[in-house]
């Protein structure tokens, strides 16, 4: 599947109208007309968002700006959209209003309505409003509208005493409550009419607006140092990967790494077989994983890079990997660099391709653990306007750290760049050739003043499962390659020698 979050446009509005009237099948008349879509879109279209699954539009988020008055009084829907006219709109308000949000309940689940709200966030701070108002419905308050009083019904939802679609998505969307109206939505009988005024505080919102940099800079990294464990199939291994992908994604996590070859305990079924044949049986799962990591992508709205595992193309066995982005779409990376190792007991192909990997976060390098000892690749990346570079790796001693540890350091300092390096710990019985695993992920920095002294950012705990949670700032490499204490890619000497690829 393919996601995508843009604004929305006039003719998007068959498929919005179509997603509106599928999300709301209560309400009559669930839907706006195209000249209320229109006019929406004459006086605010930056405020009306889309979400496509597929290129189709599968739910949206549409806002005015009014004044901070207007928003926090007691209104109705009518009073607020200037009885659908939106002439209650003004450019020099405070607040984002939002008339509406909603999800085809066909795609519900897979956390789009998040994507949206996120987006509505942005778009405030970007606009430098105090806040994001709305009023939420709470259709399930029909059911208790008997026993309790909004106010209460809504002290239980808080609670977790009593789900309700609406308003428990909102709250932990990090909205407050201010105010319950009355009679807010004529026809609305699942809430009763009633409504409950929401507040999201735009914490950066500033008495002198500046211009405000659109671009993001500060990239929060999700490394997953992973326990080879014994596991019975492939859901298990799906089951573990989710709960550290929903680990990280509740961080706020842009990119989440997985280790060299984590898939390993599946070969355990084949432990009777020579290693090289059990390597392709294991081969046989990568396309699985590969799609269902692309579902986790999409649904957690995270970038995952999905460590290594056997790839099989014709006759030839590769180690590979896969970026899932959160957009839907993938693409796979090779291991150029095969170890003496992979050769002899796997049959291992090293791969040809040199490359970066465009992201919402910038552009990326993936290397697969020996290939990061290899500074003549890296190099090649760098020279490409790489910022951050991906290792998963796998190494069985502490030895073998050590070379991708200080290696991954060098390749930091010399392409002003960020490295983040995750491998796997602990031991693997009945798989011949994994049995014993050591790793401590890090994330290294160039050497100078606006870095660690160390060039360490951070580091996990060495040969114990858990994850590392990291925030890197991209303009503090731009910083440094137009004025840092030493410039490495700018100081070199092409006039004695140069590094280029073959092909």
């Amino acid at each position: 599947m393919k996601v995508e979050l843009r604004n929305l446009q006039i003719d998007d509005y068959k498929q919005l109208k179509n997603s509106m009237m599928n999300a709301y099948p209560e309400l009559e008349n669930s839907y706006w007309e195209e000249h209320h879509i229109n006019k929406l879109l004459s006086l605010f279209p930056e405020g009306q968002l889309v979400v496509l699954a597929d290129d189709v539009v599968v739910g949206s988020a549409l806002s005015i700006i009014v004044p901070e008055k207007m928003a926090y009084r007691i209104h109705n829907y009518k009073d607020i959209t200037g009885n659908f006219s939106f002439s209650t709109h003004t450019a020099d308000g405070d607040i984002l209003y939002g008339i509406d949000v909603f999800i085809h309940p066909k795609y519900r689940g897979l956390r789009l309505g998040r994507r949206l709200y996120d987006a509505r966030k942005e778009l405030c701070e970007q606009l430098n409003l105090k806040s994001i108002v709305f009023a939420g419905r709470i259709p399930m308050y029909s059911k208790y509208a008997d026993e309790l009083t909004p106010r209460e019904y809504i002290e239980k939802v808080k609670k977790k005493e009593i789900y309700d679609p609406v308003l428990t998505f909102q709250l932990s969307n990090d909205f407050h409550e201010e105010r319950i109206l009355k009679n807010y939505l004529e026809g609305d009988t699942n809430s009763q009419e009633y409504a409950v005024l929401l507040e999201w505080s735009n914490i950066y919102y500033d008495d002198s607006p500046k211009l405000i940099n659109l671009t993001k800079s500060v990239i929060r990294l999700g490394l997953i140092q992973w326990q080879m464990r014994s596991l019975n199939n492939l859901e298990a291994l799906f089951e573990q990967a989710e709960f550290f992908i929903d680990a990280v994604s509740g961080y706020g996590s842009d990119f989440a790494l997985f280790p060299e070859f984590f898939a390993a305990p599946l070969m355990a079924d084949y432990n009777h077989l020579s290693e090289a044949v059990a390597i392709k049986e294991l081969a046989k799962f990568t396309e699985a994983i590969r799609d269902k990591f692309q579902e986790f992508a999409i649904a957690y709205n995270i970038n995952i890079i999905t460590g290594s595992m056997p790839y099989q193309n014709g006759d030839h066995i590769y180690n590979a990997g896969f970026l899932c982005r959160r957009d839907g779409s993938n693409e796979m990376y090779q291991k150029i660099h095969i170890t003496p190792n992979e050769v002899f007991h796997w049959g291992i192909t090293g791969g040809d391709t040199i490359q970066t990997f465009d992201t919402d976060c910038g552009k990326i390098g993936i290397v697969i653990c020996y290939d990061v000892e290899f500074p003549e690749q890296i190099r090649l990346m760098a020279d490409q306007g790489m910022n951050i570079l991906f290792v998963p790796f796998l190494t069985d001693t502490q030895n073998g750290y050590t070379r991708v540890k200080h290696c991954a350091q060098a390749r930091a300092i010399e392409n002003e760049c960020f490295v983040a390096i995750a491998g796997c710990v602990g031991n693997l019985p009945k798989v011949n050739n994994m049995d014993i695993q050591y790793a401590q992920a890090a994330v290294f920095t160039p050497s100078d003043f606006a870095f660690p002294s160390n060039g360490i950012k951070a580091e996990a705990t060495p040969n114990t499962e858990m994850t590392l949670i990291v925030d890197v700032d991209l303009n503090l490499l731009k910083e440094l390659h137009e004025h840092g204490s030493v410039r490495t890619m700018k100081d070199r000497r092409f006039d004695l020698y140069e590094l280029k690829k073959r092909k």
